[in-house]
């Protein structure tokens, strides 16, 4: 067991693809904790750009109206 623990010490063979995998894991952790903030933003500006779009729309007047 120690020549075990030994020799993973001592070789680096999938050390690259340790540190990718832990590199993707931290982006892909905060993206997740991230997304409601963004989600909740998104919304927030969709809805005033709505309410501001709809107060500008006036309706036409209707034919035969006089004005």
């Amino acid at each position: 067991m120690p020549s075990i623990i030994a020799r993973l010490l001592r070789e680096d063979d999938g050390q690259d693809l340790v540190e990718y995998a832990l590199l993707t894991s931290v982006i892909g952790f905060a993206s997740v904790a991230t997304f409601p903030v963004i989600l909740n933003a998104i919304g927030t500006v969709y809805g005033t750009w709505e309410t501001s779009m709809n107060t500008l729309w006036e309706p036409a007047n209707p034919i035969g109206s006089g004005s």
